[in-house]
């Protein structure tokens, strides 16, 4: 592997080295900082992102709505130093509510499944990043008394006035001895509530128009027909994912989104083509023939390197004591009981992105973030010593058929000190993982049978959702196949509430909803020995050499 590509230092979220605010930065950069800030104002000057309007043209609630501006001076490695403006949208939560701002953003199991699919089908891939995708969104025109309005205060009012004193000079008034000028919002700026949801709106409707059809499942999935073949963008804001089978189609495409995102005003369409992409901060490697690699090396290395607590050599993320609640252990203070939280959200978006690994251990952790104590940290220190010990590792997936999906699901019973079991489950195409649960149930389960029809319950919205999705990807007669390993459960799951016991006839009907997935086809339950269990990963601490069998079923990664 290319040692820039795996190397954390070259990821682009860590292209900065640090961020200020507008004083912090003139103050830290002297001239450079001014000369950053001014071309960020001039730029969105010139694409008339804003304008000026007199106080006595706003009515008392437009004015006491108007949001602060604000400006970021960024230095990059390169040394160059560049300023992004936005508003402080924070005020906005108190009137506008959150369905009226919430964009929808691509799942991660869409992602992955397309990309799955992407390996299988030998497609052409390209991501590309729309610029400036939020100031070319227009604003909805309001009426007076609902217009966005944004207030722009010190050192911005004179950068503004040296830039273009004949628009900006006759507008500016004094609010508490500090010049001040009030602007109308036109463009969707970045730090708006509303801005994301705008741009996706915007997006939408372009291709739209030129043919594609939005999958009702994650609406930021798209599709059509091309020379008889799926071309299919899936996309996260600005971040789109786009593949078709004939390499011509994806030109096509890319020259569409040049005509209408990309100008001179605005920058070019960047977008990379061949089998490797750095997409949301997973690598998606299509090198390997048939297979997606999901390489998340470069931010595993970057945990490492900021992790301040010791990290030695463990081959195994956890030992059989995972679950166990040393109530007597000291809790950790304040800074390190920070870092712990950090570090266990940082564990739960890796384990989603193909270091399903850890997942358990994560699961574990992230119950105790409001009073970690040592004896917590001490586990997150061996898994991320096992994470330093498998920092080369990369998740190998591979569809066997676009159309068939295999779910593993399965419980462990009464392994919490509440007493209360864990649901594991696992989903692949064929081989290697791409996307898994591992859940405390939230009720007490009599018995093991029990545990295991919960555990059902906990994911079957999951499997409905993968099988649609994919129904809607156009593979009409998608087969779904959940694997069980107890005898007792199927019978129960199969039979429906008639055929309980007296031990488990007290069991709520929710439970019983897969009874009537399998009547109707929708799903196929099939017997799976203990030993091939995939989602027994999930459910409990395996260690030895059943921790090894399982996780090279669900890394799909092969050791010599």
């Amino acid at each position: 592997m290319n040692d820039k590509l795996s190397n954390p230092k070259n990821h682009k979220a860590q292209q900065f080295l640090q961020t200020y605010s507008l004083l912090s930065g003139l103050k830290k950069f002297g001239q450079k900082g001014k000369v950053a800030a001014i071309g960020e104002l001039k730029q969105l000057h010139d694409r008339v992102v804003f304008r000026p309007i007199r106080v006595s043209d706003l009515t008392p609630l437009e004015r006491k709505r108007a949001m602060e501006s604000l400006i970021f001076l960024s230095e990059k490695r390169d040394g160059t130093v560049k300023g992004r403006m936005c508003a402080n949208g924070s005020s906005q939560r108190s009137y506008i509510r959150r369905d009226e701002a919430a964009s929808p953003t691509a799942m991660t199991e869409s992602i992955l499944i397309t990309a799955t699919i992407d390996a299988k089908q030998k497609r052409d891939v390209m991501t590309s990043d729309i610029p400036n995708a939020f100031v070319q969104t227009d604003v909805d025109k309001h009426k007076i008394g609902e217009r966005i309005v944004m207030k722009i205060k010190g050192p911005m009012v004179d950068m503004l006035i040296e830039m273009a004193p004949e628009i900006y000079s006759d507008y500016v008034i004094e609010e508490n001895g500090r010049k001040v000028l009030y602007v109308m919002i036109l463009k969707a700026l970045y730090g708006m509530l509303q801005s994301s949801l705008l741009y996706y709106n915007k997006f939408r409707k372009d291709i739209e128009s030129i043919g594609f059809e939005v999958n009702p499942f994650d609406p930021c999935v798209a599709n059509r027909i091309v020379n008889g073949k799926q071309h299919t963008v899936v996309w996260h804001v600005d971040d789109l994912k786009s593949s078709h089978v004939d390499p011509k189609v994806n030109d096509e495409f890319l020259k569409w989104l040049e005509e209408k995102y990309a100008s001179d005003n605005v920058g070019k369409v960047k977008s990379v083509r061949g089998k490797r992409h750095d997409y949301l901060a997973m690598w998606l490697d299509f090198s390997e023939e048939g297979v997606l690699q999901i390489d998340m090396r470069p931010y595993v290395h970057s945990m490492i390197e900021d992790f301040s607590g010791t990290i030695g050599k463990s081959k195994q993320p956890w030992n059989e004591k995972l679950f166990r609640i040393d109530e007597k252990s000291n809790k950790l203070d304040e800074e390190r009981a920070k870092e712990f939280h950090t570090f266990v959200m940082k564990g739960m978006f890796l384990c989603k992105r193909g270091r399903q690994d850890i997942q358990t251990g994560i699961a574990f952790l992230a119950t105790r973030t409001n009073e970690p104590t040592e004896e917590d940290w001490n586990k997150l220190c061996k898994l991320m010593s096992y994470l330093k010990c498998t920092s080369e590792e990369v998740t190998r997936v591979e569809a066997d058929d676009e159309a068939r999906i295999y779910w593993w699901v399965d419980a462990s019973f009464s392994v919490h000190r509440d007493m209360k079991s864990h649901t594991g489950a696992v989903m692949s195409l064929g081989k290697g993982v791409i996307c898994s649960t591992s859940t405390k149930q939230k009720s007490n389960a009599s018995s093991s049978t029990e545990a295991e029809l919960i555990a059902m319950d906990d994911v079957i919205s999951k499997i409905l959702w993968t099988k649609r999705f994919l129904h809607h990807q156009g593979f009409k007669n998608v087969t779904t196949i959940i694997y069980r390993d107890n005898t007792s459960t199927m019978k129960l799951e199969t039979n429906g509430r008639e055929s309980a016991s007296k031990r488990t006839r007290h069991l709520d009907i929710k439970y019983f909803y897969i009874t009537d997935l399998v009547k109707r086809k929708e799903v196929q339950l099939e017997y799976c020995p203990t030993k091939l269990m995939m989602a027994d990963y999930m459910t409990k601490p395996v260690i030895g050499t059943t921790f090894y069998k399982l996780k090279r079923m669900i890394t799909n990664i092969h050791h010599d």
